[in-house]
Order: C-alpha cells, then structure tokens, then sequence
C-alpha cells in the first residue's frame, strides 16, 4: 500500500503548546502582504476579461482559422475553477489530514496554490490582450460580409465581421495563451509538487507508486488542454505555452513556502515568520543540524523534536561518533 508517512526516525517525539493570541495575531499579520498580493492579481485577472485588446489583422482564405464555433464547450469556465482551485483546495486537506494533520502546512499550501494561479491567470489575460492572435474558429464568430476578400496588398480587419455579439467578438483574438491550459496547470500542477513534497519523491530511492500519484493531477491538466483544441478555441502552440506558464509559476509559488522536493524536509513548509522567543536558535544555525519544527498558526502548535543521537556503526569499532540526523559523517 502506498503510504504518505513523510519521517521514519523513532527517535520524534511530538508535543503541544498553547499560542497566545497576541502572537496569533503577529502570524496572521506577517502573511497579509501576501494575501494582499494575490488578492489584487485575482482582481486584475477578471478586470482584464473586459477589456477590447489588440486584433491582430487576418486572412478570409486562412485554414486554420476556418473552424466551426463550438457552442457548448467540453470544459466550460465553471468547470476549469472547480478543477484547477476547488478540487486542489480540497485534496491538500486530505492530504495533510492524512499526514501532518496542521493547520498551518493548510494555510501555507492554500496561499501558495492561490498565488500561484492568482500571478498565473494575469500573465494570461495580459498576454492574451497584447498579443491578440485569432482563435481557430474566428471567421466563424466574425460572420464576414458575404463576398468578402483581402486586400490585395494586405489582410483584413475586423470591419468585415457582421457579428454583433460583443463578448464572442472581444474572445475571438485570445487565442494565446489558452487560460484553460495554464490555469489547470497551475493548479494542479501545485498540487502534484505538494504530493511529491510529502511522500519525499526524490528521495534517491525510486519508489514507482510515489511518482505515479504525484504525476496524475497532471494528466488531468493535460486533458483539459486536450479539449481546448477538440473545441477549436485554440491552437497547439497555445495550449503549450499556456501549460508551460502554468507549471511553472505553479513551482515558483510553491517555493515561496516549501522547501525544495529533494530536500529531507519537503514534506513540511517553511518556518512560521514570527518565531516564539524561547525558539530563538541559541547555536549556530549553519552547524546545527537538529530537526524541528512548529506549527505556528493553530490553537494547538505541534513541535516535531529530534533526539540527533543514532546508534553507532558497527564497523566503527573502536571508535566514538554519534550519526548525525542529516546523515551526515559521524562527529569523531
């Protein structure tokens, strides 16, 4: 069976403090700019929805904008919130439930996958505006004057559409990137980075299962850019651009708050800001290689406490060292 156990040292023990609210208070604060941000980027992804954009001029003879209009789409925009916000938000609760049981891993990879699709979703509405590359079903939507022709010596304008539906219009010239593409991505793809991160993928132990499970929120993703094209509301080039965007601001928004996925600890998130002051570090953090952590957010903080004392090396007979926890050379 698969397991998501992120430690195997016997020597853990784990104890409860109380947080008192006044440092409550401090926590919650220290992370408000970040909040902050991707609450703003939210806000100017679905301001840009509206905005006219640049049109690219285009041929009435150009194949690969001949396509028919799809009325129904396969994912519809609901659809895509559900499977790139909700069911990431959902499924990282399971998770941590069933391994670290925090709040505080919670909040962090929340915010994180909330970032991450925030800064995502306005490089795609910005791009899309700016660049204003013809979907594949344009002359559909554009209805043209019949009899209409290019110029002789140019292309056409939009001034030969006779649709007057204005929002199938304003769509027709956000082609690149395909939001649905990067968007999935990016939500997805942070959740397959949080699996990989707890079940410790690149632990340079080759675990087939690990790597099965941490890749399968990203074969959803891929089926949503899949229909993209089915549709024809995008070219192939948009629906890799758009994937690539996503997966990697999804990565960026997970380091802000997750050590790297090779790192022995990449099954927990980074230290809270605000530190208690009897957690002060009292050595030097450079050379001290203890494993702790607190859970700094809930009612109820949990302290993963390491002894830092394995059972010599047989073959070190003779001699006396302790292993360090990093698996480290022993200290002579």
């Amino acid at each position: 069976m698969p397991s998501f156990k992120f430690w195997e040292n016997p020597n853990y023990e784990r104890t409860t403090k109380r947080t008192d609210n006044k440092r409550r208070i401090k926590l919650i604060r220290s992370y408000a700019p970040d909040w902050t941000i991707t609450i703003l980027l939210a806000i100017v992804f679905f301001a840009l929805d509206g905005v006219h954009g640049f049109r690219r001029e285009f041929s009435v003879h150009d194949e690969t904008i001949l396509f028919p209009f799809a009325v129904q789409e396969r994912v519809p925009n609901l659809a895509l919130y559900f499977i790139a916000i909700v069911a990431p938000l959902v499924l990282q609760l399971v998770v941590n439930l069933l391994t670290v049981q925090s709040f505080w891993d919670y909040h962090c990879s929340a915010l994180g996958l909330i970032l991450g699709l925030a800064i995502t979703g306005a490089i795609t509405q910005f791009t899309k505006i700016t660049v204003g590359r013809p979907r594949p079903d344009l002359l559909a939507r554009c209805m043209p004057i019949p009899g209409s022709s290019d110029p002789t010596f140019g292309l056409s304008s939009d001034a030969i559409c006779t649709n007057t539906n204005t929002a199938i219009m304003i769509d027709g010239w956000r082609s690149f990137p395909s939001g649905h593409s990067s968007l999935s991505h990016a939500g997805l793809g942070f959740l397959s980075y949080y699996l990989a991160g707890k079940m410790h993928l690149f632990d340079t132990r080759g675990h087939a299962h690990k790597a099965w499970i941490s890749v399968t929120p990203i074969f959803g993703a891929i089926l949503v850019a899949i229909s993209r094209t089915m549709d024809y509301r995008h070219h192939w080039h948009d629906v890799v651009a758009g994937s690539i965007l996503g997966l990697v601001v999804s990565y960026f928004a997970y380091r802000q708050y997750f050590p790297s996925l090779s790192s022995p600890l990449s099954h927990k998130p980074h230290p809270p800001r605000v530190r208690r002051e009897e957690e002060l570090p009292t050595v030097n953090p450079a050379t001290d290689h203890s494993l702790s952590y607190t859970d700094g957010m809930e009612g109820e903080e949990v302290e993963l406490v390491d002894s830092g004392v394995r059972k010599p090396d047989p073959a070190l007979t003779g001699r006396q060292g302790e292993y360090r926890v990093d698996g480290g050379a022993p200290r002579l």
